[in-house]
């Protein structure tokens, strides 16, 4: 694949996010957005927790870092080596998150899960943590439009493409216009 081939396929993975919701049928991708910075901005006292694995785990990290500095809103990402570690060797990596965010998460809280293919056990198990304590859920997914994530969220954004690269450059965009909205309004 060519450098221009590559560019041009991001360049329509990011204006193709396909937007779903439970609770909001035939929402648009500026109107899920809109939803996602009115709930951010109404958090006051919760937290804003993100997971994310490999690339993800960078993207989430990245919209952290903006959430706390650019926003003002607290957010943690659950990527402490010697934290994720001991969860993961004690009860299997598939609770790394989940252990740690059930002692964490209060249901005035939101959980960003972001997950290229939407099928990490992990992510998975964590949202479900998150749906027992009343937590909302944002997600971002790629790859098989059934995905198991895709289904689990208030509010999920879906990149019809099945290259990584893409995937997650589109995740990135998609926090980014996120965080920069919010910060607007702060």
């Amino acid at each position: 694949m060519t450098a221009t081939e590559y560019l041009t396929g991001l360049g329509a993975c990011l204006v193709t996010p396909v937007v779903t919701s439970a609770t909001m049928p035939n929402l648009s991708l500026d109107g899920a957005m809109e939803a996602c910075v009115l709930r951010l901005t109404h958090i006051r006292r919760g937290v804003v927790h993100l997971v994310g694995n490999g690339g993800s785990a960078s993207v989430v990290a990245h919209a952290q870092n903006d959430l706390v500095k650019a926003c003002g809103i607290r957010a943690l990402v659950y990527q402490d080596v010697p934290l994720l570690t001991a969860y993961a060797n004690d009860n299997g990596y598939p609770k790394g998150y989940s252990d740690a965010l059930s002692i964490w998460l209060r249901s005035d809280d939101v959980l960003i899960a972001v997950s290229s293919s939407g099928a990490s056990p992990n992510i998975l198990n964590a949202v479900n943590v998150a749906r027992n304590e009343g937590v909302g859920v944002i997600t971002c997914t790629g790859f098989d439009p059934c995905n198991p994530l895709r289904q689990l969220g208030d509010i999920n954004f879906y990149v019809p493409s099945s290259d990584y690269g893409q995937v997650e450059l589109t995740h990135a965009a998609l926090l980014h216009c996120l965080t920069d909205r919010l910060a607007k309004s702060a």
